[in-house]
């Protein structure tokens, strides 16, 4: 059995360290490209949104590597994406991709199907060593959220542009590298360590901006054309809504370890939204206005186009916008999408929130 999955961001060291933990052989497809999105256009449905089709694309590629084995997540409520497994396993076996498909479905719901689906891939392996495996990887992508959140305060305060992402990418590698908590718990701190030892110009006045909307597209450089890189490139730092580790403790953990600042983004959104609208969508309202609270200049949600959930949340952020007085930008992605428009957007957004706040500072 070679298992692979579909990519976001940084997630495939994540999953590759739980499975190589037990043991499990794995066949990781190339970081999502222009050809993955050409393959899944190619194959996938018209009118369904940008996830399904670059991770079909992933998928095509990760067969073609050896793959025979695909895992995929599930899901719950209006988001299409729990259909999707589905259907990309359709369409892979209609151009001939013999592939076993293990769905896992979240535990809060389903927690005896997601247990029983797991012991098949897990076959014989003690569920101490599974519970080990768990942590593992939990930490690697909590140790990851600690080395993302230092680069993003990290980028637009560098002297010489570049210098962090070089240094981040080596970062991941070791942190991908690591076998062993031990070795993991170095990497993490090593790491650490040589991003502090970059010169930055600790006086430079730095506007922050939130990044809201779909997980997907929040996490994937490949299709928010790398925005958090370009958007520190501008100067301006940002922090997401959305982080793997608190999403996978949320979601996959059921809480089990601790936040010791969470948000509590459904009760600042419930004015606004009080219900699950699928995705998340009250994660957006949520924590758009968290960071409105928060002195945050401007505000970016990001999400597929004809994704449901943050539609229903781009209708309200209107008047989140005029209620906090707060700029917002909404960029919708499809395979359509060019990054020089993205960027002629990101620079007049950013320029707006600049000159906001230098009239600001002026009145006051």
């Amino acid at each position: 059995m070679k298992l692979t999955f579909p990519h976001m961001g940084n997630m495939y060291i994540v999953v590759r360290g739980l499975l190589e933990y037990l043991d499990l052989e794995v066949v990781v497809p190339p970081k999502s490209n222009q050809k993955t999105l050409d393959l899944g256009v190619k194959y996938g449905h018209e009118f369904a949104c940008l996830p399904l089709k670059v991770c079909l694309g992933n998928l095509i590629e990760a067969y073609e590597m050896g793959a025979d084995t695909m895992i995929s997540a599930g899901g719950v409520g209006p988001c299409r994406f729990g259909l999707y497994a589905q259907v990309e396993n359709n369409i892979l076996r209609d151009l001939g991709y013999d592939y076993d498909l293990f769905v896992l479905e979240p535990p809060d719901k389903h927690l005896g199907q997601f247990l029983s689906r797991l012991k098949k891939i897990i076959g014989n392996k003690s569920w101490y060593k599974v519970i080990e495996a768990i942590r593992f990887a939990y930490q690697k992508a909590y140790g990851m959220d600690i080395i993302e959140k230092k680069v993003q305060y990290l980028r637009p305060r560098e002297k010489k542009v570049g210098t962090v992402d070089a240094v981040y990418a080596h970062v991941l590698d070791t942190i991908d590298n690591a076998m062993d908590f031990h070795s993991l718990k170095d990497a993490i701190s090593l790491g650490l360590n040589k991003l502090e030892q970059i010169p930055i110009d600790r006086e430079k006045e730095v506007l922050k901006i939130g990044l809201i909307g779909e997980i997907y597209t929040l996490l994937e450089p490949f299709v928010n054309h790398d925005i958090e890189r370009e958007l520190g490139k501008l100067g301006i730092e940002v922090t997401r809504s959305l982080y793997l580790s608190e999403w996978i403790n949320n979601h996959l953990l059921m809480g089990l370890y601790r936040n010791d600042n969470p948000v509590p983004y459904a009760e600042l959104a419930k004015p606004y939204l009080n219900h699950f609208v699928g995705g998340h969508g009250r994660e957006t309202i949520g924590y758009a206005i968290h960071f409105a609270n928060s002195g945050y200049q401007g505000l970016i949600q990001i999400a597929p186009l004809t994704c449901m959930p943050e539609i229903v949340a781009h209708s309200i952020l209107s008047e989140i916008r005029k209620e906090f007085d707060i700029p917002i930008l909404t960029l919708y992605v499809d395979e359509q999408s060019g990054k020089a428009g993205i960027l002629t957007r990101l620079e007049a957004f950013v320029d707006l929130i600049q000159r906001q706040s230098e009239f600001r500072r002026q009145i006051k």
